[in-house]
């Protein structure tokens, strides 16, 4: 399979949605919980917000309470987008990166999966923790605090 090419990349095609804007929504106590929900429904209302596999387990490992997680992305009418096999080459050369920076991990992290699947999807990400992001995929569009 041939790599991703970025060079259409605009991130106008929706929001993919990082587990933590979620956890925050949910999390009537998180000092971000306001700025959570302020963002999904604005972005909601100009593009799709979408979720992938990784963020969806993500979300069910406190508790799988699927009808409780399916209903609160319904709220938003957010997609459940399959991971493009695109995403993999992007995936692996942001974890090389990470490693010849002196990383320790020996798998790639979610933050590369979702970053690689915005990027081959032409989406933005809403995150509170934009700093993997921004290292390891600098042309992304980026909501964050």
């Amino acid at each position: 399979m041939v790599g991703a090419s970025l060079a259409e990349y605009d991130g106008i095609a929706g929001t993919l949605v990082d587990t933590n804007v979620w956890v925050d929504c949910i999390d009537a106590t998180s000092p971000w919980n306001e700025w959570a929900v302020e963002q999904l429904q604005r972005l909601s209302e100009r593009a799709p917000l979408h979720v992938n596999l990784i963020v969806y387990t993500e979300l069910l490992v406190p508790g799988p309470d699927v009808d409780a997680l399916d209903a609160l992305l319904d709220v938003y009418e957010t997609l459940r987008s399959p991971l493009p096999w695109a995403a993999a080459s992007l995936t692996a050369t942001a974890f090389a990166t990470y490693r010849r920076r002196g990383g320790s991990k020996q798998k790639p992290m979610a933050d590369f999966y979702i970053g690689a699947h915005a990027a081959v999807a032409n989406l933005s990400v809403l995150t509170r923790d934009p700093a993997p992001y921004k290292n390891y995929f600098p042309r992304l569009v980026i909501v964050a605090p």
